[in-house]
């Protein structure tokens, strides 16, 4: 077997392969071994009947299909692994047929590959730094959360609704004058303050009064996961049937002690006001980092194969079917309910695949042009750090480590150190 390579267009490689007339027996030989059970001829029991008469009975290229398949299965891989310096494949080839003939089989294989990208530039670029502080009136509304364990419902007859109350209320909604899929029901209990539905929903149904009816209009988010309703505005007709609300126990310390493991309600409050600011600070550093990788996407060129876009529309959909199977909802219903095809649903993921693409491909080339790496240390303190986590010894907790975590705890060290490198060599605007 030999074969060439060439670059294609829109990231592929055109892999020419050619097989001796030996090589391509030897494939029909195995092709009738796998297949010739399948074939039914006249004066002999199914898969009875020898290659030679097989192939009188049926033609020549009865067992070329499956030959094919022989040679592509043992003989692709082996070239990939051999120009994995060169190239990697990220979906399946397209095959044909260049030649066949008494002499030699010659295949096509066109390969989707990852492409190269081109960054203009990611060092010197002025990227917005995010940061947010947790206030007191956060910190005491999170830590009267714990009052809901022993907290009693009550109808309110005598107010109107209010955050945290819990309203029944019957919605009709409407896009352009047209009512739409899901955007009406009767008796449905909202919790207000949940932030369940629509932004600017639920602010505005706090307020109303029981046998109140009253014309809301919000707009549906970009990323709505209904296509047709993306930032759309909609009127909704709301009248509200009933209104709950918590009754809720008085905060001291034997009450802080019975819930939680804390000894009073200051030591309480420390720990929420820590937990808080922590999670501030988690969010500050997840939205700085997709500001960098979105600036440096920004000057970025690359042609991205259609194979990785539909992978990671493969996992964003296998993702979403998740998140509904804790709701008790099938994918297959949602689509449905929603009036659309998974053709349709799945074409609304195409640009936030294509993003996420390219700033994984981003992420990979810097990683490679300034050689980050993790080093021996660095794992060993991470895992060290993980393992005093769950309170075991460094050798328990390493027994348990497959390869698979191995390369997240090592790749996880090389992302925080990619993102320390560049907010050091670009302009980070504190706002």
């Amino acid at each position: 077997m030999k074969y060439t390579t060439a670059a294609g267009e829109k990231s592929t490689v055109k892999l020419t392969i050619d097989f001796s007339k030996e090589e391509w027996e030897g494939a029909l030989a195995e092709a009738y071994k796998r297949t010739h059970g399948k074939y039914t001829v006249p004066g002999f029991r199914k898969g009875k009947a020898p290659r030679s008469v097989v192939e009188n009975y049926y033609g020549k290229a009865a067992f070329f299909d499956e030959a094919f398949n022989v040679l592509y299965s043992k003989h692709y891989p082996e070239i990939l692994a051999k120009e994995r310096e060169n190239f990697t494949a990220v979906g399946d080839p397209s095959l044909s047929v260049d030649d066949l003939s008494d002499e030699k089989v010659t295949l096509s294989a066109v390969v989707p590959v990852k492409p190269d990208v081109k960054i203009g530039s990611y060092k010197g670029l002025d990227i917005k730094k995010h940061e947010y502080t947790v206030s007191d009136e956060e910190v005491e509304k999170e830590v009267k959360k714990i009052l809901d364990r022993e907290a009693k419902t009550v109808e309110v007859t005598d107010r109107p609704c209010a955050d945290g109350d819990t309203v029944n209320i019957n919605f009709s909604g409407s896009v352009d004058g047209e009512k739409f899929p899901g955007g009406t029901a009767d008796e449905y209990d909202l919790v207000l303050g949940s932030g369940s539905f629509i932004p600017g929903f639920e602010a505005q149904v706090e307020g109303m009064k029981i046998g109140e009816d009253k014309d809301i209009t919000v707009k549906f988010p970009e990323d709505y996961q209904a296509e047709n309703l993306r930032g759309k505005d909609a009127v909704f007709a709301i009248h509200l049937n009933s209104i709950k609300g918590k009754e809720l126990p008085a905060l001291t310390d034997e009450y802080v002690k019975k819930h939680t493991g804390s000894e009073t309600v200051a030591d309480y409050t420390a720990k929420v006001k820590d937990r808080l600011t922590k999670q501030a600070e988690n969010r500050g550093r997840d939205e700085t980092e997709n500001s960098i990788v979105e600036a440096i996407c920004a000057t970025a060129e690359c042609e991205i194969p259609q194979a990785m876009i539909e992978s990671e529309i493969d996992r964003m959909v296998q993702d979403f079917s998740y998140r509904l199977m804790y709701q008790g909802l099938k994918l297959e219903d949602y689509i449905k309910y929603m009036g659309q095809t998974m053709q349709t649903f799945r074409a609304q993921f195409t640009d936030q695949a294509k993003k996420r693409v390219l700033s994984q491909l981003v992420i990979e080339k810097i990683v490679k042009e300034e050689k980050i790496s993790a080093t021996t240390e660095e794992i060993d303190a991470k895992i060290a750090e993980q393992a005093a986590s769950v309170g075991k010894t460094v050798e328990e907790y390493k027994k348990n480590i497959d390869p698979r975590q191995q390369e997240y705890i090592t790749n996880d060290i090389v992302i925080t150190k990619l993102f320390s490198f560049l907010e050091e060599n670009n302009n980070m605007i504190k706002e």
